[in-house]
């Protein structure tokens, strides 16, 4: 069996793994929350938004802690088809879980619906970006801590679309999108503990991509755009805000008369 490391870079991409987790799990929280105070087609987009915002964070973390994986005694290569298709899965599966809470008339069969649908949607990435993986041997798995990895995917899930219906204060939601980013980042190394990788020495060549030809650039690309969204939602006013400024300004425009 060959000899496995999680971290080839120590701290480096575990830390930043963690980073990119808590900013799409806080951005796509502060969307949901945004799209349970809104109505027709702006819940939609709010919605959307979320589920673009948690899935490219799921991702980004997914394969910014790939980074640091290797494996003694073989090369490793990333299929792209494969790896891009699981930022599709991990963003509309996300998508349905949220449009489920979104939506959902009774909330508490919508947050169990929600917290399973989305906490698949993760596990699911994690797997078949997994399955992209091309290396000179095979790879195995621990059948419990892959059942683990399940669980705490599904836990944090639905502890994640709690928060978003029933929290709204900006901090907390802070604090609870470090916590969901501590159980997304500890749901894939919970699944990478279940790898085991058989060795087989080969001069042949991998097929597919590195990971700094293709899912650094990627990475830093979907970085960029949650950072940048992250902007846009902080400085977009909010629904009370929205309220407090048409208030303000009717009261400016027929002000109480004097007595």
């Amino acid at each position: 069996m060959g000899h496995m490391d999680h971290a080839a870079y120590g701290w480096l991409t575990p830390a930043l793994s963690y980073v990119m987790a808590s900013i799409g799990a806080a951005l796509g929280l502060r969307c949901t929350v945004r799209a349970l105070a809104a109505t027709g087609s702006s819940r939609r987009n709010w919605l959307v938004t979320a589920a673009s915002a948690i899935g490219s964070g799921i991702w980004t973390m997914h394969f910014v802690a790939m980074l640091g994986f290797d494996v003694v005694g073989t090369q490793i290569r990333f299929d792209v088809p494969l790896t891009i298709l699981s930022l599709l899965v991990a963003m509309l599966v996300v998508g349905a879980g949220l449009f489920a809470v979104g939506y959902g008339k009774d909330r508490g069969r919508a947050l169990v619906l929600g917290g399973l649908t989305t906490g698949l949607g993760v596990a699911s990435m994690h797997y078949l970006g997994m399955a992209a993986l091309r290396l000179h041997g095979d790879v195995r798995y621990e059948p419990l801590a892959v059942g683990l990895s399940v669980a705490i995917a599904v836990v944090a899930a639905t502890a994640a679309l709690w928060a978003a219906l029933n929290i709204k204060a900006p901090v907390a939601v802070a604090v609870a999108s470090l916590v969901m980013g501590a159980a997304v980042t500890s749901m894939h190394y919970t699944g990478m503990m279940a790898v085991a990788v058989d060795v087989s020495p080969s001069d042949g060549a991998l097929t597919g991509a590195t990971a700094m030809q293709f899912i650094f650039p990627l990475a830093v690309g979907l970085g960029s755009y949650l950072f940048i969204t992250s902007a846009f939602v902080a400085l977009s006013p909010t629904a009370d805000e929205r309220a407090a400024s048409a208030s303000a300004q009717h009261l400016g425009e027929h002000p109480a008369p004097a007595h």
